[in-house]
């Protein structure tokens, strides 16, 4: 069965989504483009796991980590909230029909243009993490909500973010609190993000923590504190560890802020999407590298997709892949050291230069799962090869 969503299939499956026959639908063979499956029951289940565990705090999907429009709306069909970080992130969620009260524009620095865009559609939550944005707000948007962003980092993460973003909760939060009500501005709430990726448990407490702080102070200062934003981090695949992390901000959220006036807000990103997808990528040509004294030493293969492709998030997230392989008996075939490389003529067009793969050929396919986080978003058509076309699936 097949359903039209805006213009996008989408097909349903019984039971567990068939990554094999699925392949064998799309006629893999004869296409050059790399192909996505993208089973959306995956989002649901993950809403599911986080209402379970996480109850009182309310996911914002990051826009940014994922915005296929039929995965944005998805979710907005589910009821999550929105964490976008420009106009053009606000202008896709605002159509799809969410609510201004439903989104966060999770950016401390904001060109004037998309200020005034948020001001037009009425979506008053906004980061900030400096002087100069306090007064840009000041001029372009003096009626909303200012969270004010500090920095509270994970020791351990895929991409930390602090260097860039976030005021220091000691010394700064206090001034930007106190220059905003100089200025007739209001200040709402707080908000950290401990890193994507987060592998700290800890991280999140010791945040927290800092929040409660700066919560009293904005109080002090004549605020009227009622939003907590505790960012994003939440691992997308391994739910061990998410489970891990969620009671951790469950004991720090009842120990320092029991209030259930306090609305508590988040931006997971990866948690939602990653696990979402998988990349199907066909072998188009093989090359042999032998010793000098002619032996075969390494086997290198070439895919249809690569590093400026769906495989770009490696620039930033260098991460070991693993693709599986769709051969008859591929676990008994003798394996051979072997390297595999996206399709552009760039030299750093490299998937994986340590693998133990059997003696493949052009037409045999790879599949790497978890492929959804930071992935299209940042794909180009570099060297004129096609972006990985993308399929969507459901349960019945």
């Amino acid at each position: 069965m097949v359903m039209v969503n805006g213009g996008m299939r989408i097909q349903y499956y019984k039971k567990d989504l068939d990554i094999r026959r699925v392949i064998e639908q799309a006629d893999l063979q004869n296409l050059d483009q790399a192909l996505n499956i993208c089973d959306l029951s995956s989002l649901e289940r993950k809403l599911r796991l986080w209402h379970k565990l996480m109850p009182r705090i309310e996911p914002h999907y990051a826009v940014k980590c994922n915005d296929d429009p039929v995965v944005v709306k998805f979710l907005a069909d589910l009821g999550t909230g929105f964490d976008c970080a420009s106009k053009n992130e606000l202008k896709l969620v605002l159509g799809l029909g969410v609510s201004p009260e439903r989104i966060i524009f999770a950016h401390p620095c904001r060109p004037a243009s998309h200020l005034k865009y948020a001001r037009e559609q009425q979506v008053v939550n906004g980061t900030v993490d400096n002087e100069y944005e306090v007064y840009k707000l000041k001029k372009h948007y003096p009626g909303s909500n200012l969270i004010v962003r500090f920095k509270s980092e994970a020791k351990k993460a895929l991409c930390p973010l602090g260097d860039k973003y976030g005021c220091d909760a000691e010394s700064d939060a206090a001034a930007l609190m106190l220059l905003a009500k100089a200025l007739d501005l209001k200040v709402t709430g707080t908000s950290f993000h401990v890193g994507s990726g987060c592998s700290e448990v800890e991280a999140y407490d010791r945040a927290i923590e800092r929040a409660e702080n700066i919560f009293k102070v904005g109080g002090l200062v004549g605020h009227k504190m009622e939003m907590l934003d505790v960012g994003g981090g939440f691992p997308g695949t391994d739910d061990e560890m998410f489970e891990e992390i969620a009671q951790a901000v469950n004991m720090s959220v009842e120990l320092r802020f029991p209030d259930e006036r306090v609305r508590i807000i988040s931006e997971p990103g990866r948690f939602f999407v990653e696990a979402a997808y998988t990349l199907i990528c066909k072998v188009h040509a093989k090359r042999e590298v032998r010793s000098k004294d002619d032996k075969l030493d390494t086997m290198m293969y070439y895919l249809n997709d690569g590093i400026f492709g769906a495989f770009a998030g490696m620039f930033y997230y260098p991460e070991k892949v693993t693709p599986e392989l769709y051969l008859d008996a591929a676990e008994s075939l003798p394996k051979l050291k072997s390297v595999i490389w996206g399709p552009s003529c760039d030299a750093l067009d490299k998937i994986s230069g340590d693998l133990l793969l059997p003696n493949l050929n052009p037409g045999d396919l790879l599949g790497f799962r978890s492929m959804g986080a930071y992935t299209m978003p940042i794909a180009s058509p570099f060297n004129g090869f096609d972006v990985p076309e993308t399929r969507y699936f459901k349960a019945k």
